[in-house]
């Protein structure tokens, strides 16, 4: 088999991709039809309340993240993520219901955003950490970035599909698939065999396990700088839900099909980042920071585009440029973390990152509604931009090597004066 595809040689992992592709589709249905219920149904297009719903998604894993990923570290990954994929089908029933029997209110679209919150932030701890002992650690780089690749086939298609139904037949059913698309991981889950998995030596009970782990992440200045960056542009770059729906609905008068369309287009880079990255063997700093920088580019360029289908054409590398980023960033966590550590640091990683999202997102859509979308597009674009560039500099000047001699040092490898660096 093909380098790009090595870790579906795994029967495991063949089992669980499958399940989690049909369940990423209902995801990024459900996301659209989230937004646009809030936008114009529940509201008269309030950023804000997008803003908000957004917030109120992602602010459990800055909350609880932490404790999620003690629990990946001490009980089984697979029996939570029974529970947690059970949990958000029927938070995705539970709206459905609400919107196809003419009651919803934005109140409920703020519980259901909530408790669909407080279910992934104990869920992508252990979902995260699951995928290197589904293909254990030599082959943990490629399932990354294919985990990567099949998150965004779905983007592709999912706002796509949830476009045309949300215009032929409204939101709520839209949620009800969402809820039945849960049904596939939890099925893959019960298929894969438990015996063939490579689990790694679970944490013993103790007392502040959470502080624990930030201690081990304080003394890796390799860690910090990742999660740095991360809630930066998760908090300023990444609000796409948010920038698109404002772009297409107040700036060119768009649609719920073209709002899809959005999603889907901006798949296609972000599938092509993913399948890049799984030809790579590690993580590689110049990919991590070149990443940042063409966030930076490539969204200041999106928010002067002056129509419709050129915003739409620079989401490509708006997207090829975001899942670079993600992708080094995981992948050097996945691979430079002891196994007993992996979960909580993880667990930190997705906080910073969902709670970077669940704390910008109310200000960039304020910033949407008070100024106008495309100065919230340029306000994300111009933060990311300089954060990317401080970054460069610090990695720069934490080394006695210059930053060409760097980016050709193994990541994760040994430390050069407290800074693990590379382009390996």
């Amino acid at each position: 088999m093909s380098a790009m595809f090595q870790a579906l040689e795994n029967p495991n992992y063949r089992i669980w991709a499958g399940g989690a592709l049909v369940s990423n589709i209902g995801t990024w249905m459900q996301r659209v039809a989230q937004d646009w219920l809030v936008l114009t149904v529940l509201t008269d297009h309030s950023g804000t309340a997008v803003g908000i719903t957004t917030g109120l998604q992602f602010l459990p894993m800055l909350l609880l993240g932490p404790f999620g990923g003690v629990l990946a570290d001490r009980h089984s990954k697979r029996v939570i993520l029974l529970w947690t994929q059970l949990a958000m089908g029927l938070c995705g029933l539970a709206i459905g219901l609400l919107v196809v029997t003419g009651n919803a209110q934005l109140w409920h679209a703020y519980l259901a955003a909530l408790c669909l919150g407080l279910a992934s932030a104990i869920d992508a701890p252990a979902r995260q950490a699951f995928v290197s002992e589904l293909v254990g650690q030599d082959r943990v780089a490629n399932a990354v970035a294919l985990n990567s690749a099949s998150f965004n086939t779905a983007r592709l298609t999912g706002p796509a599909i949830a476009g045309v139904l949300i215009a032929w037949v409204g939101t709520g059913p839209v949620f009800l698939l969402n809820a039945a698309s849960f049904a596939a991981v939890i099925i893959s889950l019960f298929r894969i065999r438990t015996s063939e998995l490579a689990p790694a030596t679970l944490a013993s009970r103790g007392k502040h396990q959470v502080a624990e782990g930030l201690r081990y992440v304080r003394q890796r200045p390799d860690l910090v700088l990742i999660l740095v960056m991360v809630g930066v542009l998760g908090a300023f770059g990444m609000n796409f839900a948010i920038t698109n729906a404002l772009m297409s609905t107040a700036e060119f008068g768009m649609g719920p099909g073209e709002f899809g369309l959005l999603g889907s287009i901006m798949a296609v880079g972000t599938l092509a980042g993913a399948l890049l990255a799984a030809r790579r063997s590690g993580p590689r700093l110049r990919f991590l920071l070149g990443g940042a920088l063409g966030l930076g580019i490539f969204t200041l360029v999106a928010s002067v585009s002056p129509s419709f289908w050129l915003y739409a054409a620079v989401l490509i590398p708006v997207g090829l440029a975001s899942i670079t980023f993600l992708n080094s960033c995981n992948t050097s966590i996945q691979l430079s973390v002891e196994p007993q550590f992996r979960g909580r640091v993880l667990a930190l990683y997705l906080a910073v990152l969902q709670g970077g999202t669940a704390v910008g997102a109310p200000l960039m859509g304020w910033i949407g509604t008070e100024f106008g979308a495309r100065w919230s597009v340029a306000a994300g674009g111009i933060i990311v931009l300089l954060t990317g560039l401080l970054s460069v500099m610090a990695v720069s000047r934490r080394s006695p090597l210059t930053f060409r001699a760097q980016l050709r040092t193994a990541f994760p490898g040994k430390r050069a004066r407290g800074m693990k660096v590379s382009d390996a």
